[in-house]
């Protein structure tokens, strides 16, 4: 079930960002005068690598960010093209969010347990970090910071939805990511 609501509701609204889609993609090629999509791997379901797509938020040379590109990382619009990951089977809309290799994919034991779900767009872990970057920014070794706090915080909760979760606790979730 959880399948098909995925591609029904990715489908729909892929329709329905298409034109708004297609005109940020087009104002960030002009700005970034380069391709307006950003394509990254992540470590998706049973630790099987994939391609994410975003829209571009920064410059491909010169690593800045620009106005809209910060916009668009604060709104989370720059994830608006996960929507064909979703469609695709890579991604779910609830679920882990994907990692880069060198962590999910690095996991033992029991926490393995997190790569039998299919990753997603949204969940408990990106709710609580939402502010993610800006909390790095605050610490003095932020890989570190990340490595001993956030990333086993984001382990344990993730553990957590692999053995409670449900229909209706993802539309929640679904529902705290939108009206947060």
């Amino acid at each position: 079930m959880k399948r098909v609501a995925d591609c029904l509701f990715s489908f729909c609204l892929i329709i329905i960002g298409l034109i708004p889609m297609l005109v940020l993609v087009s104002i960030l090629s002009l700005i970034y005068e380069s391709s307006g999509f950003f394509s990254q791997t992540r470590i998706g379901q049973f630790g099987k690598p994939f391609t994410l797509y975003k829209l571009r938020t920064m410059h491909p040379k010169t690593q800045s960010i620009s106005i809209v590109g910060a916009c668009l990382r604060k709104s989370k619009l720059d994830e608006l093209p996960q929507l064909w990951n979703i469609l695709k089977g890579d991604m779910s809309f609830v679920g882990p969010r994907p990692d880069i290799p060198g962590y999910y994919d690095q996991l033992q034991g029991e926490a393995r347990k997190i790569l039998e779900l299919k990753p997603g767009l949204t969940c408990e872990a990106s709710i609580k970090y939402a502010n993610e970057e800006a909390l790095l920014a605050l610490q003095q070794d932020p890989l570190h910071y990340n490595d001993t706090v956030i990333f086993p915080d984001k382990v344990r909760m993730n553990l957590h939805y692999y053995y409670n979760h449900t229909f209706i606790g993802d539309l929640k979730i679904l529902w705290k990511t939108v009206f947060r």
